[in-house]
């Protein structure tokens, strides 16, 4: 079983920046995706950025530029950075990890960028 905790989140003013990380504990394989999704009030649950299982990164259009996504491979842990928020992006950003043909999910991080 894997277990992910995230942190970070929280209320800022559009063109600020935020930072999430998500950190992996549990059963972790020697290889893995992991990355970030959000899920907007009457949404449905979308991609922002993931690294993918061969290690390249993958990115929504609308956060292209403006969000970076970092790995650091000792502690499995994922961040992302956050800048140039728009009232847009407010959502609830999951964590999510996939290895060995399961997907698990963390509990989600409440963005709110206000305008």
């Amino acid at each position: 079983q894997v277990q992910l905790v995230e942190s970070g989140g929280g209320l800022v003013q559009a063109g600020g920046s935020l930072r999430l990380s998500c950190a992996a504990s549990g059963r972790t394989s020697s290889s893995y995706a992991m990355g970030w999704y959000r899920q907007a009030p009457g949404k449905q649950r979308e991609l922002v950025a993931t690294f993918m299982l061969g290690g390249t990164t993958n990115y929504a259009d609308s956060v292209k530029g403006r969000f970076t996504i970092a790995r650091d491979n000792a502690k499995n842990t994922v961040n992302l950075q956050m800048n140039s928020l728009k009232p847009e992006d407010t959502a609830v950003y999951f964590c999510r990890l996939y290895q060995l043909g399961k997907l698990y999910w963390g509990q989600g991080t409440q963005v709110t960028v206000s305008s």
